[in-house]
């Protein structure tokens, strides 16, 4: 089987970006303010997708640790698929601004992407897959940039629950592997903190295994 070179990867999601990315949503609270969301890969062999970005209120949950995944967000992180998880939130009165990162990020890149918010949806949330595994991924929930320092935080490598983690390269999207859309059939079925890569099948741990965190997440106010 062809594996799907990092470059073939990065230009499919870039150019699913471009299609998919919407606009703010016409809410406003009296004006919005520009925030620059950064991501750091602290892994050493996984890629990170895209990062999908929302600016939302209090009231919206991008997922819960021991709860299903939802299927936008399991479709992230299987997939890194972004447009079902924007066709599920992007009518959310509680949603902003959804915004998607113009290329995937590679072990040791950053990427910051700019996105709106105002005084009622002050929060923002986000996440991408690692793309060598089934549905891994790493987020944020609720970080604010109310402070001159802004927010940050350290992203453990979550787990959607919605895949079992066999480490097959047939049900696997990113290099070496390149087969996206192939569910393993089977999952432990909530969200959880993922384990990594052990081996046991196609994967080999020294290239793709991590110990967390696997991302380091800032925001802060565009200046």
């Amino acid at each position: 089987m062809q594996a799907l070179p990092a470059t073939r990867l990065a230009a499919l999601t870039t150019a699913a970006v471009l299609l998919l990315a919407p606009a703010a949503q016409a809410q406003s609270d009296g004006g919005s303010t520009t925030l620059e969301v950064t991501i750091t890969n602290l892994t050493p062999g996984q890629i990170i997708s895209p990062p999908l970005v929302v600016t939302h209120d209090a009231n919206f949950q991008l997922f819960a640790l021991g709860a299903p995944a939802s299927p936008g967000l399991a479709a992230l992180a299987e997939d890194a698929e972004t447009a079902p998880l924007i066709d599920e939130i992007d009518d959310d009165p509680s949603v902003f601004d959804i915004q998607v990162g113009g290329d995937v990020i590679l072990p040791g890149a950053t990427m910051t992407i700019e996105i709106e918010a105002t005084s009622q949806f002050r929060y923002v949330s986000l996440a991408g897959i690692l793309v060598t595994t089934h549905d891994p991924f790493f987020a944020a929930r609720g970080l604010r940039a109310s402070t001159p320092g802004g927010a940050t935080v350290l992203s453990p490598g979550y787990d959607a629950g919605s895949e079992e983690n066999n480490e097959d390269c047939a049900f696997i999207p990113g290099p070496p592997c390149g087969n996206a859309g192939v569910g393993t059939g089977s999952s432990e079925g909530f969200v959880h903190i993922n384990s990594g890569i052990h081996g046991i099948a196609s994967l080999a741990p020294a290239e793709f295994d991590w110990r967390n965190p696997v991302a380091f997440v800032s925001v802060q106010r565009a200046n």
